[in-house]
C-alpha cells in the first residue's frame, strides 16, 4: 500500500531544501561582494580586512542555517463520510451490522488429473518420428469446482443456503467467514421441494459466530427497498447491491449446470443485482432483517432476480432444530390450479381451486395416476376430476396454490378439505404424509 501523502511531503521537503541551498549561495555571493567593497574602504581607513571578512562569513553561515531549517508540512485531516439521505444511512448501517454473518461456501471435489503422452504405432514403417498424442489419467486432485453464499442464523454456526449450492454428496464444503477464517461444513438437510438447505459450520465447541435476524416475508410491498449480499462470481465476497422488490408471488422453472430443473413458486422478484455466486445469500430490508434467500436470475435479462421468501426457510430451520431433518408434508395428487383460461379450455364449473386432472403420461410413456395409490389423498377418498376448493378454510386459487397452503403444515397434521365433485360439494379429511417416505 502506498501512502501518497507521505511521498508527496518528502518530495516537497527536498524541493524546499534545495531552494534554500540556492538562496544561501546567492546571499553568500552578495555578502562577499559587499565584503570586498568594505575591505577596500577598510584599507583606506587602516582597518583589519581579515577580521571583517571573518565576521561577514559567520553572519552568512548563520543566515544559511536559518534558511535550511525544515519547513513545516500542513497535516491533512481525514473527515468521515456522512450519509446524505436516511435511506443511504440505513443501507450503510445494515451492511456494518450484518455483513459479518454472510459467508462464502467453497465447493471442492476430487477430480481426475490427465496427462498427455505419445505413441508410435507405425514405427515399423515410419520409425519413431511419427507419433500420435494420447491422454491418460494419472490420479486425482482436490479442486475447487464452485462457490456460493450462505448466512449464519445462530451463534453455533447454523446456516441457510440454497439446495443447489450443496447438493453434491461427493463434494466437500468449506465456509469462509468475512475475517478470512475457513471452517469445514456439514450439510444437515435438503428441502425436497424448495431450493433451501441447512448447513452447520464445524467449529470448536463454544465458538460463537455473528448471526442475522430473520424477518417476516408475508407482508412485503412492491417498491420496498432491499439489500442483497453475496459472494459474487465466487470471487468477490460480501458484495453489496441495492434495489427494490419488483414483484411478488412469481413462479419460474429454474435449473443450471449439473442441477435438475425444478418449478419454484411464490418467489420474490427484485432488481437488486444478483450474480453467479450470490446463490444462498440473504436479501435484507432496511431494518436489517433477512426477508429472502437469493436463488435465481433471468439469464436473458438484466437485474431480474428471484428470491425464496424467508418464511419458507424458517420452517425448514425449525424442523432441523426439532426433528433433525426437513419433513415435508404431501397430499399425493397431480393437479392443475384453475384460472379463467383453464376453466374455459376444460369447461369446468368454477374458475378457482386445485383440479385433480385426468391422468397424464410420464416421460417414459407410462400412465400417471392423478391420485397416488396409498397416499393421504387416496386414503381420504379423493378421486380423479375432483376440485379441491379449500384446505382448512383457505381458498385455493392461482395466488394461493395447494402446494403453498400444504407447506404450512407438518407431516401427520390433519386437514379439512372442501371438495367439488361434479355438482356436489363434499367435505373430506386427510392426514398429511411425509414426502421423504413417499413410495
Amino acid at each position: 500500500m502506498y501512502n501518497l501523502d507521505s511521498n508527496s511531503n518528502k518530495e516537497e521537503k527536498q524541493k524546499l531544501t534545495s531552494n534554500g541551498g540556492k538562496q544561501s549561495k546567492n546571499i553568500l555571493i552578495a555578502i562577499l561582494a559587499l565584503a570586498v567593497g568594505f575591505g577596500i574602504g577598510a584599507l583606506s581607513f587602516n582597518q583589519n580586512f581579515d577580521s571583517l571578512f571573518d565576521q561577514l562569513e559567520l553572519s552568512a553561515i548563520n543566515l544559511r542555517q536559518k534558511t535550511d531549517e525544515p519547513q513545516k508540512i500542513i497535516e491533512t485531516k481525514i473527515i468521515e463520510y456522512v450519509p446524505q439521505t436516511s435511506q443511504e444511512d440505513a443501507v450503510i448501517q445494515v451492511v456494518k451490522d450484518y455483513s459479518s454473518a454472510v459467508a462464502s461456501i467453497v465447493i471442492t471435489k476430487n477430480m481426475p488429473i490427465y496427462e498427455q503422452y505419445y505413441v508410435s504405432p507405425f514405427r515399423g514403417f515410419f520409425g519413431e518420428e511419427f507419433q500420435i498424442p494420447q491422454v491418460r489419467q494419472k490420479g486425482t486432485e482436490e479442486q475447487e469446482v464452485g462457490a456460493g453464499t450462505g448466512f449464519i442464523v445462530s451463534e453455533d454456526g447454523l446456516m441457510i443456503t440454497n439446495k443447489h449450492v450443496v447438493i453434491d454428496e461427493e463434494a466437500q464444503y468449506t465456509v469462509t467467514t468475512v475475517d478470512g477464517k475457513k471452517y469445514p461444513a456439514k450439510v444437515m438437510a435438503l428441502d425436497p421441494v424448495q431450493d433451501v438447505a441447512i448447513v452447520k459450520i464445524d467449529a470448536d465447541e463454544g465458538q460463537k459466530f455473528p448471526a442475522v435476524v430473520l424477518g417476516d416475508s408475508d407482508n412485503l410491498q412492491i417498491g420496498q427497498s432491499v439489500i442483497a449480499i453475496g459472494n459474487t462470481l465466487g470471487e468477490f465476497d460480501n458484495t453489496v447491491s441495492v434495489g427494490v422488490i419488483s414483484g411478488l408471488q412469481r413462479t419460474i422453472v429454474a435449473g443450471g449446470a449439473g442441477v435438475q430443473s425444478e418449478t419454484l413458486d411464490n418467489l420474490i422478484q427484485t432488481d437488486a443485482a444478483i450474480n453467479e455466486g450470490n446463490s444462498g445469500g440473504p436479501l435484507l430490508n432496511l431494518k436489517g432483517e433477512v426477508i429472502g434467500l437469493n436463488t435465481a436470475i433471468a439469464s436473458n435479462a438484466q437485474n431480474v432476480g428471484f428470491v425464496i421468501p424467508i418464511n419458507l426457510a424458517k420452517r425448514d430451520l425449525e424442523q432441523v432444530k426439532t426433528l433433525g431433518k426437513i419433513a415435508y408434508p404431501y397430499l399425493g395428487i397431480y393437479y392443475t390450479m384453475i384460472d379463467n383460461d383453464i376453466q374455459k379450455e376444460n369447461q369446468l364449473p368454477i374458475n378457482y381451486g386445485a383440479w385433480i386432472a385426468p391422468p397424464g403420461m410420464s416421460a417414459q410413456g407410462r400412465r400417471i395416476a392423478p391420485v397416488i395409490a396409498e397416499s393421504p389423498a387416496f386414503n381420504a377418498g379423493l378421486k380423479e376430476g375432483d376440485i379441491i376448493l379449500e384446505i382448512n378454510g383457505q381458498k385455493l386459487d392461482k395466488d394461493n396454490s395447494l402446494s403453498r397452503v400444504v407447506a404450512k403444515y407438518n407431516p401427520g397434521d390433519k386437514v379439512e378439505l372442501k371438495v367439488l365433485r361434479g355438482d356436489e360439494r363434499i367435505d373430506l379429511e386427510a392426514v398429511l404424509g411425509d414426502r421423504n417416505e413417499e413410495k
